[in-house]
């Protein structure tokens, strides 16, 4: 069961594995761009090019669609990026385990924007967790972990894609040990557990409030969903978006106003807390395309 992009390489690895596949679960194919062009899940594809049946229920708990997949009798079920919530119903079909890829290290960041958060938090690692699905949020025991480093550049695109390709490995290994009965079953701490909310465009706007250090990893973070931004007055003073792209340079010593883009000797800045502020280097104004900053500056109300 899944449906975003992250959970390709588990998705593809199952097909060439000693496991047998019995179907996917995913969403309705979806219109995408301007011409809002009906758009199936990349997995659907994929399972479709290997001869296997695929359920797109608009809700999981479809009573015709619980009633097909009990009829399957898998042995297990395994959710990755599904996006839906699963019933109890659901949660009892198979016969060994459902268990769901998470990524984070949980007990933290339970929720959507798992692989934001740690980014944006400053944290030194993240990675995978496989556990056992049940009703409440992400706190299923957890079966196995594996954690990989974040580094001072890391956006929330490199991780989402290194987390992809590190789950296949440590997918299969606990599809190992439940079918040979050595997987082992740990509680998660609850008071130690961290939410991580679904992340929507406006998120992405930059607080003035915050320092540059703070701003610096949300960029990173949020990059390239859901993205940040800024605003500004044009010149003819009407205000506009202005998206802005890592990386970005802290300015420890700053006289920039807090929330404001201002230009210091011919770079642009955006004031943040405590007297820092962020160079930046790369951005896209409303209505125009993505651009270095020096050809932004050239006749712009900053000039």
């Amino acid at each position: 069961m899944g449906t975003g992009d992250i959970a390709l390489p588990a998705f593809e690895a199952l097909l060439t594995s000693n496991h047998t596949l019995l179907g996917l679960v995913t969403q309705p194919d979806k219109p995408v761009g301007r011409k809002q062009v009906m758009t199936p899940p990349r997995l659907k594809e994929v399972a479709l090019e290997h001869g296997l049946p695929v359920w797109q229920p608009e809700k999981a708990r479809n009573k015709a669609f619980l009633t097909e997949l009990e009829d399957l009798r898998p042995d297990v079920i395994i959710v990755m990026a599904y996006g839906q919530i699963l019933t109890q119903r659901l949660i009892d079909i198979p016969s060994n385990a459902i268990i769901n890829v998470h990524a984070s290290l949980l007990p933290l960041y339970r929720g959507a924007s798992c692989i934001q958060g740690p980014i944006a938090d400053g944290h030194a690692t993240t990675g995978v967790t496989i556990m056992h699905v049940v009703k409440a949020l992400d706190a299923g025991d957890i079966i196995l972990q594996q954690e990989t480093p974040i580094s001072a550049d890391d956006t929330g695109g490199a991780v989402h894609d290194r987390l992809a390709e590190m789950t296949p490995a440590s997918l299969l290994e606990a599809l190992s040990q439940l079918a040979n009965g050595t997987a082992t079953r740990t509680i998660q701490d609850d008071d130690a557990s961290t939410y991580a909310p679904k992340l929507l465009r406006d998120h992405g706007r930059l607080d003035g409030a915050k320092t540059a250090v703070e701003l610096e990893r949300l960029i990173r973070a949020y990059h390239p969903w859901p993205s940040t931004f800024t605003t500004y007055l044009d010149k003819k003073g009407k205000e506009r978006r202005m998206k802005i792209f890592p990386p970005t340079t802290v300015v420890t010593s700053s006289t920039s106003e807090p929330g404001k883009l201002s230009v210091e000797d011919g770079v642009l800045l955006f004031g943040c807390a405590q007297g820092t502020a962020l160079a930046l280097d790369k951005i896209q104004p409303e209505g125009s395309k993505v651009m270095p900053v020096a050809d932004f500056l050239k006749g712009n109300p900053f000039g």
